[in-house]
């Protein structure tokens, strides 16, 4: 396009550009510059790209592709000694590409496509049937490697795709079980609502058996993390003011979510709302209340019983919990503190493991490539269980883990804290790809 390539909405701060020294501190920690070794692959290159688009430079077809192959992670963000705040960078910038450039048909129809469906639970409720008929029609193999071929875009969607067991509604109130501690809202998501609905289900019990009445409305829709990581600004803006409006009449002392990239932008709604007279007040104290679940139990401490669970267990700390929410060691901490379990650490932790919300569908051959990396360091641990606070990580290290075949479950963090109160067997806790693991109820 000509002109210059950034409008007067929110460009990329100028002072927060200016904020990088370009030490190198954050090229170790990127997916893409450890992939390819390309300087503008790496957070200073693309922060040398915003400079040139804030000076006044064109944005280029050239320029797009290095800010459509970072995965946002935010690992150089924890990585920078300089405090540059990457993450505001590179939403900025997303949202100016999403506005001014112009994508090939090809590309603005899958967009189109995974933002008509993903972020509407009811439309991805409609293709559990349908979907639950394919897996068990066992032409995954065949269909995915013709996709492979043709179209590996698609090939990517259809392998991400868990085993899906019945589906659980969470009742919209729940009271708390002995002394009651306060109330707590739930998120229910999208993706986390309808292809892991265990979770949710968990999760609720979870926040039950720790003396909080869980409040769920089933009217609640997306949080607009998918958008507002993709740079799809007024559709993200939509969804945080329905979101708000539900809970503000829930009287919960706090919103727990179960899903580390939701948590991450309802916690930013004070950012993105920060324009709107009617919503900006609103916004930050909605998002003053917002805690991811494990964050939540450790903040108030925890009361019910822990059984024993003898089971060994790999964890992968999700990108948009440890960088994004700088949540590590709430976690583990409460993984630790239950009887018989052994957390094991994964090598290269702060390396994504290629998902990043669709990054693994847009860009399946980076994503796959990290996909893979991932799968051979959770392998290294030789731990039987991987557990994680995502579902999109969830997704893409099941994918990686069964090409070879490897027959390690994964769980949910929510899922091992409830499986040790409920004093259910460690055999039973999580599920794989491969069908040797169903999911558990």
């Amino acid at each position: 396009m000509t002109g210059p390539a950034f409008d007067d909405h929110h460009p990329p701060s100028a002072d927060l550009l200016d904020d990088c020294v370009h030490c190198g501190f954050c090229l170790p920690t990127c997916p893409t510059y450890q992939l390819w070794g390309e300087e503008m692959d790496s957070p200073r290159g693309r922060i040398y790209l915003m400079g040139l688009g804030v000076e006044g430079e064109p944005m280029t077809p050239e320029m797009v592709q290095h800010f459509d192959a970072c995965l946002g992670c935010m690992a150089c963000v924890t990585a920078c000694p300089s405090g540059v705040q990457y993450d505001k960078l590179i939403e900025a910038t997303r949202a100016q590409v999403e506005r001014r450039h112009p994508r090939s048909p090809r590309d603005r129809l899958l967009r189109r496509a995974i933002f008509s469906v993903f972020p509407y639970p009811r439309r991805l409720h409609a293709l559990r049937g349908p979907l639950r008929a394919y897996q068990a029609s066992g032409l995954g193999g065949p269909v995915r490697r013709v996709l492979g071929r043709a179209f590996p875009r698609l090939a990517a969607l259809e392998s991400l795709a868990p085993p899906l067991g019945r589906f659980q509604r969470v009742p919209e109130r729940i009271r708390a079980r002995g002394t009651r501690r306060g109330t707590v809202g739930m998120l229910l998501g999208c993706v986390q609502r309808e292809f892991f609905p265990r979770v949710n289900a968990a999760t609720a019990r979870v926040l039950a058996a720790e003396g909080f009445d869980v409040v769920a409305p089933a009217v609640q829709g997306c949080c607009g993390a998918l958008s507002v990581h993709n740079g799809r600004e007024d559709e993200a803006q939509s969804f945080a003011r329905k979101l708000i409006d539900v809970f503000n009449g829930s009287a919960a002392d706090w919103i727990a979510v179960n899903a580390a990239g939701c948590g991450s932008a309802m916690k930013e709604y004070g950012g993105l709302l920060a324009d709107d007279p009617a919503y900006a007040q609103r916004a930050r104290e909605f998002s003053a209340r917002v805690r991811d679940v494990s964050e939540l139990l450790a903040e108030q401490g925890t009361v019910a019983r822990r059984h024993p669970l003898p089971v060994t267990i790999a964890y992968h700390d999700a990108c948009h919990l440890a960088h994004a929410q700088g949540i590590r060691s709430q976690p583990r901490r409460l993984l630790r503190d239950i009887p018989g379990l052994t957390l094991r650490e994964i090598p290269e932790p702060e390396i994504c493991c290629g998902s990043a919300g669709i990054y693994n569908i847009l860009n399946p051959g980076a994503g796959g490539d990290l996909g893979e990396r991932k799968a051979r360091n959770v392998l290294a641990t030789g731990a039987p269980l991987l557990v994680t606070a995502n579902p999109g990580c969830l997704m893409q290290v099941a994918a990686a883990l069964d090409a070879p075949g490897e027959p390690v479950r994964l769980a949910h963090t929510i899922e091992v804290l409830d499986a040790s109160i409920r004093g259910l067997p460690a055999d039973g806790v999580g599920w794989a790809r491969s069908g040797r693991h169903a999911p558990h109820p």
